[in-house]
């Protein structure tokens, strides 16, 4: 995507109406921060609030939760984005080390950043529910219910990030869940007073229906791995909602945000962008909105999604928001680079 685009774009969004704009010093090496700094340039910076990543790049240190490097790329992000604050720094994953041997210093060096006013508030990242019993299978994107209580207890969160889409596993509709082990991330957050932003909304663009079958993606892309029969029976699943609100990306775009945004009407949802205008057609298909009879439909629809790609065998439920498919070699786990 051209820069001078980008920041188009990022500016169009912002007359639309966007005031929660989301980076991280990896996305591009740094350049996603850069262009946010260009369109920062141009508005009023209290009528913006930023929220970016820390911990998914450790550089030479031994931890990326190490004070040095957290430090350093708190540094490296404000220059980026030539600002003097951050409105929220999220941590990226909960491994602090063997016995959570980094844990206090991360602790204390955050403590310092907020003391400092270069951080105004932290985030954490969570998967959209929290694992039963205790944290074994060994990958940390999977956290259990009970080590994310005491992680938010010693870090005072005002702000989960969770993937959540169409084709994550349905939230319970009515009432709270039986035990805390088995409430999803959504209810978690609200009993503890926190807010939730939502990422991947369109799981990974497969909702918008323009990967077919046919489809190839780059190197490096995580939907490389996604195959032929879940590309197939995600364009037969999403055929109904073409039939009632229309064929292009942009309509099927529209029915999966008003979905996640329904489904979780607290929470902030983060949209990706390519150009200006398809940031002006979200707008726009959010002043339309889906009647309950619409929803229902919808509901329906995505429910009978989920379960072909069950059907097909490689869409793994639970905390997951996408397919997740191994290759010959590989567990089903999408890696986090994007």
């Amino acid at each position: 995507m051209d820069d001078d685009c980008a920041v188009d774009a990022l500016l169009r969004a912002r007359e639309e109406g966007a005031t929660v704009f989301d980076t991280a010093d990896v996305y591009g090496l740094g350049n996603s921060q850069r262009l946010l700094g260009r369109m920062l340039a141009q508005v009023p910076r209290e009528s913006i609030s930023i929220t970016s990543t820390v911990g998914a790049f450790r550089g030479t240190s031994v931890h990326a939760y190490r004070s040095l490097n957290l430090h350093g790329q708190v540094e490296q992000s404000l220059e980026n984005l030539g600002v003097e604050s951050l409105d929220v720094l999220t941590l990226h994953h909960t491994d602090f080390g063997p016995r959570d041997q980094y844990l206090q210093e991360a602790r204390e060096t955050l403590e310092a950043l907020r003391s400092l006013g270069r951080v105004k508030a932290l985030g954490m990242r969570a998967p959209n529910r929290l694992a039963a019993g205790a944290e074994t299978s060994g990958d940390r994107h999977q956290v259990s219910a009970a080590r994310f209580a005491f992680l938010v207890q010693q870090f005072d969160p005002k702000v989960i990030t969770t993937p959540f889409s169409p084709l994550s596993q349905p939230l319970p509709e009515h009432g709270p869940a039986d035990s805390e082990e088995d409430e999803d991330i959504f209810g978690f957050a609200r009993r503890h007073g926190v807010t939730t932003m939502i990422t991947e909304p369109l799981g990974l663009g497969l909702l918008t229906g323009k990967h077919l079958p046919g489809t190839a993606f780059g190197p490096g892309d995580v939907r490389s791995r996604i195959t032929v029969p879940v590309l197939e029976a995600v364009q037969r699943g999403l055929q109904p909602l073409r039939d009632r609100f229309g064929s292009t990306p942009h309509d099927l775009a529209r029915v999966a945000l008003h979905y996640c945004l329904m489904r979780c009407p607290d929470s902030i949802v983060l949209a990706g962008f390519t150009s200006s205008h398809q940031v002006a057609v979200n707008y726009q298909g959010f002043r339309t909105g889906l009647s309950a009879q619409d929803y229902e439909f919808v509901d329906a629809a995505y429910a009978a999604l989920r379960a072909e790609l069950v059907e097909v065998g490689q869409f793994r439920s639970g905390a997951a928001s996408v397919p997740c498919i191994p290759g010959p070699d590989r567990s089903a786990h999408v890696p986090e680079k994007r």
